[in-house]
C-alpha cells in the first residue's frame, strides 16, 4: 500500500506534538548525578513510545552503572535495506533560570518556536524519527533499528563499547545521525564535515611560593604575565592559529552574510573577526584555539603579590583531515617552545575527538537530497560543516564502514541549544518530520541487492 506521506503527517503531528513535550518534562540531565533517575525514566519514556509502535525494545547499558540506551527494532519488507535512527534522550543542565524567560522544564509555545531544554537538543531528534514511524505504521519501507543514547552530553564514553557489545543488533546498511541541524529557516542542510577537539589544561609556574610584588617584581617573573605571553603566542597579529602542523582545508561555497553573521554569533559592536580565508573556512575546517578557562586570582581583593603558578584550558578545534594525535603534538611543541624565562610548563590533556569528514556521494545520499527538497518545496540542501565536534559520529564510521552515514537534525542557528531559551522551530520541524519520512520512503524504492 502507498501512504500519503502529507496526509499522514498532519495525522501524526499534534500527538508528536505531545509526546515531545512529555519527553522535555523530564529532567534528564546526564552531567548532574543528582537527576540519574530522570535519567533513567526518559529512557523508559523513550523505550515505551517505540513499544507502542510494534517496535521490539530494550533498554541497554555498557556496563553495570552505565548510562542507559534504548534499542529498539521493527522489520519493514523482506529484503528491504535496514536504517538505523540515532538521537540521544540525555540533555545538557538548564543553569540559572533566571535566565529563561519560561520556565526550562514546562515546554512553552512563544511565537513560532517550542521553548524548553530539549525542546531541540535531541528530544526533537527522538519525536522526529517517532513521526517518520507513525507516517508508515506497519507498512514500512525498510528494516528500522533505533538507538537512542543517554550519555551524548556528558562524552558518550561508553559508546564505543554499546556498539561493540550490540553490533550485531546494530548493523545497518543507512545510519541516519538527527543531532546536528540545518543552514537556516527554511533551507535544509546535510552535515558532511565536523571539526574535532582537544582541550588541554597549562600551568606555567615561576615561583615556590608567593611573594611581594614590589619586592621581586621586574626581577622575577609573575606567574600570570608569563602565562599571558604563552596565550598570546597561539595566535598570528592577524588572528590565524600560529601552531605550526596543524591540518585545514576548504569548505564549501556558502555564503554567510555579514548582518546574520553579526546577528548569530553576538559578537559586541565594533568587534573585527579574526584569521583570513572565508568565513566558513574559518568556521569548519581550518583549526581554531580558544582560552575558555582561566586560574588566578580575582581582581576584587588582589594582593600586590606575585603568583607562583597561573592556569588556564585550552579548547582547540582541528580541521577534517587532521587526527588529535597530530594536534596534541603539534601544541604540545608550540608551548615548549613558547613558554619563556625559564618557566615550567606543565600541561594535561582533559579528553579529545576526532574530526569527521563524510563522502556524501552514492544513491542514499540521493536519496536524502531528494526527500529535503521535496519536504523543503524545492529547496536543495546544503552540503554544511559545522566548527563545533560530535566525535561519536566518527565512532560510528569506524565501527560500520560500510554504512552510508547521514547527519541531519532539527535545529537552525537561532536554536540556542545548550543555552537558556532554546526553541525548536514548529514549522520546519514538521519539515523535518517529513523528510525524513520522504527518505525512508526513497531508500525502500532503491534497488536490492
Amino acid at each position: 500500500m502507498t501512504v500519503d506521506i502529507s496526509a499522514r503527517l498532519a495525522e501524526v503531528m499534534p500527538g508528536i506534538r505531545r509526546d515531545l513535550e512529555d519527553l522535555v518534562r523530564i529532567q534528564s540531565v546526564s552531567a548532574d548525578p543528582a537527576r540519574a533517575g530522570e535519567v533513567e525514566r526518559s529512557a523508559e519514556a523513550t523505550r515505551d513510545l517505540f513499544a507502542a509502535e510494534g517496535f521490539e525494545c530494550e533498554i541497554v547499558r555498557a556496563h553495570d552503572g552505565a548510562p542507559p540506551a534504548v534499542i529498539a527494532k521493527k522489520a519493514g519488507p523482506e529484503g528491504a535495506p535496514t536504517v538505523l535512527l540515532y538521537a540521544h534522550h540525555d540533555v545538557q543542565p538548564e543553569n540559572d533560570h533566571a535566565d529563561w524567560d519560561s520556565p526550562p522544564w514546562e515546554p512553552t509555545e512563544r511565537g513560532d518556536r517550542l521553548y524548553g531544554r530539549g525542546a531541540a537538543d535531541d528530544k526533537a531528534g527522538i519525536a522526529a524519527h517517532l513521526g517518520a514511524v507513525r507516517i508508515f505504521g506497519d507498512d514500512l519501507p525498510v528494516n528500522l533499528v533505533m538507538f537512542i543514547e543517554g550519555e551524548e552530553e556528558v562524552g558518550s564514553d561508553t559508546l564505543v563499547e554499546l556498539l561493540t557489545t550490540y553490533q550485531d543488533r546494530l548493523e545497518a546498511d543507512v545510519i541516519v545521525i538527527a543531532d546536528s541541524g540545518n543552514w537556516d529557516i527554511g533551507e535544509p542542510a546535510l552535515t558532511t564535515s565536523l571539526r574535532g577537539l582537544v582541550r588541554m589544561d597549562v600551568e606555567v609556574r615561576t615561583l615556590t611560593h608567593a611573594v611581594h610584588s614590589g619586592m621581586w617584581g621586574g626581577l622575577v617573573p609573575d606567574s600570570i604575565m608569563t602565562l599571558s605571553r604563552v596565550i598570546a603566542s597561539l595566535n598570528d597579529d592577524q588572528g590565524d592559529v600560529a601552531v605550526a602542523g596543524l591540518h585545514s582545508g576548504p569548505a564549501a561555497d556558502v555564503d554567510y552574510p555579514e548582518a546574520r553573521l553579526r546577528a548569530e554569533s553576538g559578537a559586541a559592536e565594533g568587534i573585527e573577526w579574526i584569521g583570513s580565508g572565508s568565513v566558513v573556512e574559518r568556521l569548519w575546517t581550518k583549526p581554531s584555539i580558544s582560552i575558555t578557562g582561566l586560574d588566578a586570582p580575582k581582581v576584587e581583593g588582589a594582593s600586590n603579590t606575585l603568583v607562583p603558578a597561573a592556569r588556564c584550558r585550552i579548547s582547540m578545534r582541528i580541521a577534517p583531515g587532521d587526527t588529535t594525535a597530530n594536534a596534541v603534538q603539534c601544541l604540545q611543541a608550540h608551548l615548549e617552545k613558547h613558554t619563556p624565562w625559564g618557566a615550567t610548563l606543565t600541561t594535561t590533556v582533559v579528553d579529545t575527538g576526532e574530526a569527521t569528514q563524510i563522502d556524501a556521494s552514492g544513491p542514499a545520499y540521493d536519496a536524502a537530497r531528494a526527500a529535503f527538497a521535496e519536504a523543503w518545496d524545492g529547496t536543495a540542501p546544503v552540503d554544511m560543516g559545522v566548527g563545533g565536534s560530535i566525535p561519536f559520529i566518527a565512532e560510528f564510521l569506524e565501527a560500520f564502514p560500510q554504512a552510508s552515514v547521514l547527519v541531519t537534525g532539527v535545529e537552525d542557528p537561532d536554536t540556542r541549544a545548550h543555552g537558556a531559551n532554546e526553541g525548536l522551530h514548529l514549522a520546519e520541524f514538521e519539515k523535518v518530520v517529513k523528510a525524513e519520512a520522504l527518505l525512508l520512503r526513497n531508500l525502500g524504492e532503491l534497488p536490492r541487492s
